[in-house]
């Protein structure tokens, strides 16, 4: 009893069946599309690089936006804080020196045109 691959129709060590011409047509094609692909994949990997790095820049500059929209909150805070305190303080010191800013006005005014 023979036993299969072992007889005199075996292929030769190394060519696993295949015939010359196709084995190597083949092999080639495989070349060519394994170093496609690597290319493609640095490529890529290249990108995804350059992606992170503008990530890594867009979060610096919104930290730095939040950082200066708190300031600013702030300061506004500050501000609507002072105009309550001025809303509620006396109006009477405040027509009085209105008032009086007016007189003055009105004074110089009549003085300028009284020397003419």
């Amino acid at each position: 009893m023979r036993r299969a691959g072992l007889g005199e129709g075996a292929p030769p060590p190394g060519h696993y069946g295949y015939t010359n011409s196709g084995y190597s047509s083949f092999e080639e094609e495989n070349d060519r599309l394994t170093e496609s692909l690597r290319t493609k994949v640095t490529a890529i990997k290249s990108l995804s690089i350059e992606i992170g790095h503008e990530v890594k820049h867009q979060n610096k500059m919104l930290a730095e936006m939040d950082s200066e929209f708190d300031s600013t909150s702030g300061f506004l805070s500050q501000t609507m804080g002072r105009l309550k305190v001025l809303s509620r303080g006396s109006q009477a010191r405040l027509l009085a020196y209105m008032l009086l800013f007016s007189l003055f006005v009105f004074f110089v005014v009549y003085w300028i045109l009284r020397l003419r």
